[in-house]
């Protein structure tokens, strides 16, 4: 197939978008910069390092309904992926050295501590969110004061897709409302 590409169809292209570029640079205005916009908003807050804790998935949010909840089910399923729960006493939640034995320099890609006690079986064939919202309920009565998180996992790919947590424990403290993350 390389061979049926003639240099002329690189060429073109790469020179009109250098030539375009050029002339651009030289006809654009600077840029303004003003600190009246830079009050208006809140983007830039100082993180709270003490109790701020995060998992995964949308835990910088408040917690999800089970109607958000489902909606994320319904999009796993859309994509083929098996949803699955899994749970952690808040001990061994979060990695730390008391609870992780490491074998070597940590390197990228390398996560401690990604594999919490499965709440029965993936769910295969899981068709709604009804059908796990179900099983959340179910662990989060049998298990009040743990962390429990929705996994999904690619058969085809053979890897975790996505996880997010479903459920906190009520007495938990290492997490703060999204109102109290900031020092400012």
């Amino acid at each position: 197939m390389a061979a049926t590409i003639s240099a002329s169809m690189i060429k073109a292209p790469v020179a009109a978008r250098q030539q375009t570029a050029l002339t651009q640079a030289k006809t654009a205005k600077p840029a303004m910069v003003s600190n009246v916009n830079a009050k208006k908003t809140n983007a830039f807050l100082v993180w709270q390092p003490t109790d701020n804790k995060f998992f995964e998935t949308f835990s910088f949010l408040p917690a999800l309904s089970d109607d958000e909840i489902s909606k994320q089910v319904d999009y796993m399923v859309g994509n083929g992926w098996t949803p699955c729960l899994e749970f952690s006493d808040p001990e061994t939640a979060y990695t730390g050295s008391q609870n992780t034995e490491r074998m070597g320099a940590v390197t990228s890609g390398y996560q401690d501590n990604r594999y919490w006690t499965m709440w029965k079986l993936p769910m295969f064939g899981c068709t709604d969110g009804s059908q796990v919202l179900g099983e959340m309920k179910q662990c989060t009565k049998a298990f009040p004061n743990a962390y429990i998180r929705l996994v999904a996992f690619d058969a085809v790919r053979q890897v975790q897709m996505c996880g997010f947590l479903v459920h906190r424990p009520p007495n938990c403290t290492e997490f703060q409302d999204p109102s109290r993350r900031s020092i400012a």
